[in-house]
C-alpha cells in the first residue's frame, strides 16, 4: 500500500519582510490523493491546510540575502565615500547646526551652560537636527530621482533611531566639556576626551534604541552582534564630529586650539553664521574620522558597506 502526493498551491507567493529578511508564508491549500491500492480501493481528493514554509521559497530568500550582501560589498571604496558624504549632508551637519541653534534658545531662556536644562535643550536640538535632516534629505532624493526604493516610513524609523542616539551624545557634550576644561586639561586632551566620551554615549544610545524601539518601529532592527560592531564603528566617527566641535570654543586655550582658525566661533559672530560654523565643525570631524576608517576597514566590514 502506498500513497502519492500531488500539490496544487492556491495562494499568492510568500511575503518577504525586507526590514528583517524573514519569511512569512501564507496558509496554502494542498490537495492529497491516495493512489488506488492493491485491494482495489478507489482514490479520492482530500484538502490539507498548512502554513509551513516551502523549501523552494526558503532557498529563494537565502539567495536574495546573499545577493544583497554581495551588492553591499561590491560598492567598494567609492561606495563608502558616497555613503559618508550622504550621512554628512543629511545628519552630521544638521546635528551641529541643531545643537548650536538650541544653545541660543537655551541662553535666551536664561539657562546657564552648566545646568541640566541647558544640556537637555542642546541635546534635543541635536536630535531634531538629525531626524529632520535625515527625513528631508531622503524625501528630496525620492522626489528628485523618482526612486521607488526609498521607503519614507523606513527612513522615518531610521531617523528616530539615530536621533535618539544623538540626543544622548548631544546632551552629554556640554557637561563633558565643562568637566574636562574644569580639570585644566590641555586642548588636545579635551578634544580626545570629548571624542571618546560622546562617541561612547552615541553607541549606548544606539544600543538602547535597538532594544526599545523595535517594539514600536518595525524598521528598527533589534540588537545583534553584527549590528553591534557596525554601531561601534559609526560611533567612533560620531565621536570625531563631537571632538572637532570643541574647536568652536574660541575662549579655551586658543593658543592650543589647532581648529580655531577653521571652526572657531568668536564673540560677536552672528547667530546664523555661528550655527553654520558649528555644523561645519561636526561635518569636518566626521569626515576626517570616517575617511581613515574607509581606507583601513576590510571589505564588507564597515558600517557603510
Amino acid at each position: 500500500m502506498f500513497s502519492v502526493l500531488s500539490r496544487r498551491v492556491l495562494t499568492s507567493a510568500p511575503i518577504i519582510n525586507a526590514s528583517s529578511q524573514t519569511l512569512n508564508s501564507r496558509a496554502v491549500v494542498i490537495y492529497q490523493v491516495n493512489a488506488t491500492t492493491g485491494a482495489g480501493e478507489q482514490g479520492h481528493w482530500r484538502k490539507v491546510h498548512t502554513s509551513r514554509k516551502l523549501q523552494a521559497d526558503a532557498t529563494n530568500v537565502a539567495g536574495g540575502m546573499k545577493e544583497e550582501k554581495k551588492v553591499r560589498e561590491d560598492k567598494g571604496i567609492i561606495g563608502r565615500f558616497v555613503v559618508t558624504a550622504e550621512v554628512t549632508v543629511s545628519k552630521i551637519f544638521p546635528a551641529g547646526f541643531g545643537w548650536q541653534s538650541a544653545s541660543i534658545v537655551a541662553d535666551g531662556q536664561g539657562y546657564s551652560a552648566d545646568s541640566m536644562a541647558f544640556a537637555l535643550t542642546t541635546g534635543f536640538g541635536d536630535a531634531v537636527g538629525v531626524l529632520l535632516g535625515h527625513c528631508a534629505y531622503y524625501g528630496a532624493k525620492k522626489a528628485a530621482l523618482s526612486d521607488a526604493s526609498i521607503d519614507m516610513k523606513r527612513e522615518l524609523h531610521t531617523g528616530i533611531l539615530l536621533g535618539s542616539a544623538a540626543m544622548c551624545s548631544g546632551t552629554a557634550w556640554q557637561p563633558l566639556v565643562n568637566a574636562l576644561q574644569g580639570a585644566n586639561l590641555s586642548f588636545p586632551a579635551v578634544f580626545a576626551g570629548t571624542w571618546i566620551g560622546c562617541g561612547t554615549m552615541f553607541y549606548f544610545g544606539l544600543r538602547a534604541g535597538r532594544t526599545i524601539l523595535p517594539t514600536f518601529l518595525e524598521h528598527v532592527h533589534a540588537p545583534t552582534y553584527e549590528n553591534s560592531t557596525r554601531d561601534a564603528a559609526l560611533s567612533v566617527a560620531i565621536g570625531g564630529a563631537t571632538g572637532f566641535f570643541v574647536g568652536t570654543d574660541a575662549a579655551y586655550l586658543p593658543d592650543q586650539n589647532f581648529l580655531l582658525d577653521v571652526v572657531g566661533i568668536n564673540d560677536g559672530t552672528p547667530d546664523l553664521t555661528g550655527c553654520a560654523i558649528a555644523g561645519s565643525s561636526t561635518a569636518l570631524g566626521f569626515c576626517s574620522a570616517q575617511t581613515g576608517m574607509n581606507l583601513i576597514y576590510p571589505k564588507g566590514k564597515s558600517w557603510n558597506d
